[in-house]
């Protein structure tokens, strides 16, 4: 038995965050890369199955898996720090603010984890979205592909997207861990009317998995104009933040947003 709050604890809290980030996030590599592609584009794709019919029909399994090994790497990584940091801060914040309301707890530890985890998720993200939305091929291989960003913008290629990834990832974040948590709480409190420990594992899990999609949902919502701004910056040379959102408008900033809620959820 794993004694809570303990250094393994928050050890296997990381590994849960890598198991739960890295797998869920390879296995939505199509739609994430039709997002992306849609968000550069709006008139690529006439919606997820349409891009997912002429992707497919090209280039078969390895086009829609365009990007599968940045993305298994950086979400584990940021899978580490969210799950893994999030516990540990609510935890350290608690004992700082033992008295305090429970959702600026969530909403604090959230927002530091996050900050975090996105250090580590940067340079895989920079190195997805160029992949996925390159015109022509953009590098022979994965090291190939990093010796390239390095070679021709240095380490602020990989990093260059962080500022944004920030304004996408810890709203997102934030949203997702504090509406989740209410959610949960909502759930046995309104609706079952009993506490967790009352109810079955099976129940538990099904609570867990209608919690989630429902804030995975809000979060998406929330922090997608952020990321199109990523999006759009990855895959533009030389272009800053407030040149792309001039160029996408208020209208462009939600391309794409109908897979990522599904992708998401």
């Amino acid at each position: 038995m794993i004694e809570i709050h303990s250094p393994t604890y928050f050890a296997c809290c990381g590994i849960g965050g890598i198991l739960a980030c890295g797998t869920t996030h390879f296995a939505m590599t199509p739609v994430d890369m039709l997002k992306c592609r849609m968000q550069i584009d709006s008139t690529v794709y006439r919606g997820i199955l349409d891009g997912l019919r002429k992707v497919g029909g090209a280039q078969g399994l390895r086009g829609l898996y365009l990007g599968g090994l940045p993305t298994l790497l950086g979400y584990s990584m940021q899978g580490m720090g969210k799950y893994g940091f999030y516990e540990y801060f609510k935890y350290r914040y608690a004992q700082a603010m033992p008295t305090g309301n429970q959702t600026v707890l969530y909403l604090a530890a959230s927002a530091t984890a996050e900050s975090l985890a996105d250090i580590m998720l940067c340079p895989m993200e920079a190195y997805k979205v160029r992949v996925q939305t390159a015109g022509t091929p953009f590098a022979s291989g994965f090291r190939d592909g990093l010796g390239r960003i390095y070679r021709t913008e240095g380490m602020r290629g990989f990093y260059k997207g962080l500022v944004p990834l920030w304004m996408r990832q810890i709203p997102y974040t934030m949203v997702k861990f504090a509406s989740f948590e209410n959610i949960v709480a909502g759930i046995y409190g309104r609706v079952l009317r009993r506490r967790k420990a009352q109810v079955s594992k099976g129940k538990q899990l099904g609570v867990t998995f209608a919690a989630g999609y429902m804030a995975g949902v809000l979060c998406a919502v929330v922090s997608h104009p952020a990321d199109t701004v990523v999006s759009k910056l990855n895959n533009s040379e030389g272009a800053g933040v407030a040149q792309i959102v001039r160029r996408l408008g208020a209208r462009g900033v939600w391309a794409g947003l109908g897979p990522r809620i599904f992708m998401i959820g």
